[in-house]
């Protein structure tokens, strides 16, 4: 599959790193053509499927960069959180209470097809779960039951079991996915260490 991968930083890198051991034919976007990236909308022209990997804070704009003609009718995966570091740490969570940046990119891109997902975790565990022992979950959230589907089944060939990835429903669901990062936050320092995950036992 030709995948556009917005951002150039570890998450971008490691996830598009991910993607081409498994075959896929990436292009990395950035700001401005670089080492092992192009522009925005080339990327995202590039792409059957598109990852947003960008600063959550500058996901908005750099999506606008990526053009809107260039991500409509395509599945786009969110894997961004907001995160305000101005009062120092730990960071301010999220862009609200009762709105998320997964819900400000389907409303500002409608002809997107926004999925919310792999955002709880460090990026080494999105692309190899087996990085942390026993059962631990995924989730996803988004208005396309087509574009999720498509998604599990990307998120099966990166090592998730398919019991493994919860379906949080619409998008509204990524409001719980981005303020988790603050609970995440306060485990990792208690855990010492970032490669964890969480399970929902039933």
């Amino acid at each position: 599959m030709r995948i556009g991968v917005l951002g150039t930083g570890t998450v971008g890198q490691t996830i598009a790193g991910k993607l081409r051991a498994l075959g896929h034919d990436v292009l990395i976007g950035s700001r401005s053509a670089g080492e092992d990236a192009v522009p925005f909308a080339d990327a995202a022209a590039h792409g059957e499927l598109v990852f947003n990997c960008t600063n959550g804070n500058a996901s908005l704009e750099a999506l606008r960069m990526a053009g809107e003609e260039n991500l409509a009718g395509k599945v786009l995966v969110d894997v961004t959180n907001a995160l305000e570091f101005s009062e120092g740490g730990p960071p301010v969570i999220g862009v609200a209470t009762d709105d998320s940046l997964g819900e400000q990119i389907q409303r500002t891109f409608p002809e997107a097809r926004v999925v919310k997902a792999l955002n709880t975790m460090n990026t080494n565990v999105m692309v190899d779960p087996g990085l942390v022992s026993g059962e631990h979950d995924v989730f996803v959230s988004g208005n396309d039951e087509a574009a999720k589907a498509q998604v599990v089944e990307l998120l099966e060939t990166f090592g998730w079991p398919r019991e493994r990835i919860v379906d949080l429903g619409d998008i509204t669901g990524a409001r719980g996915q981005e303020l988790y990062v603050a609970l995440w936050i306060r485990l990792m320092s208690a855990v010492g260490t970032p490669t964890f995950n969480i399970h929902v036992t039933r």
